[in-house]
């Protein structure tokens, strides 16, 4: 993954992370780009240096290094503590409540995209997070 400072043309500056440089460059020419600010579709990347730390600098990857990851970190602990994770049977689960097969409640998982466009269409309130379920590792 790389992120890149993106300019658009009226001089707004923001960050946006692509799979790769080619991947950018796909994006930027089918003009699936736009400014986060004003959303102009005049997007180009920023002059950027490498972000490599000092020698003996050591960087904490767990605190939180901005507003937005600190707001990212309450949302994942308000969605895990007050909903039910039900992994890839989301799109089943809405469903089922949404007919009334199942009760309410709040829930949260995975769904394949064309499953979720399916619920969308059918009127089952989704909406995407932006986060994806913590894994666990060896």
């Amino acid at each position: 993954m790389i992120r890149y400072t993106l300019t658009c043309d009226q001089d707004h500056q923001f960050e946006s992370w692509f799979q790769s440089s080619k991947a950018f460059d796909a994006l930027a020419k089918a003009g699936h780009l736009s400014c986060a600010i004003c959303g102009s579709t005049d997007v180009s990347r920023a002059l950027m240096a490498p972000s490599v730390p000092a020698k003996g600098n050591k960087t904490d990857l767990s605190a939180p290094m901005s507003n937005a990851e600190e707001t990212m970190t309450k949302l994942r602990k308000d969605v895990e503590d007050n909903s039910d994770y039900v992994g890839k049977d989301f799109a089943a689960e809405a469903r089922k409540m949404h007919d009334g097969d199942a009760p309410e409640r709040a829930i949260w998982g995975e769904s394949k995209l064309d499953d979720a466009k399916k619920l969308i269409d059918d009127g089952v309130p989704v909406m995407p997070l932006p986060f994806v379920p913590k894994r666990k590792t060896n």
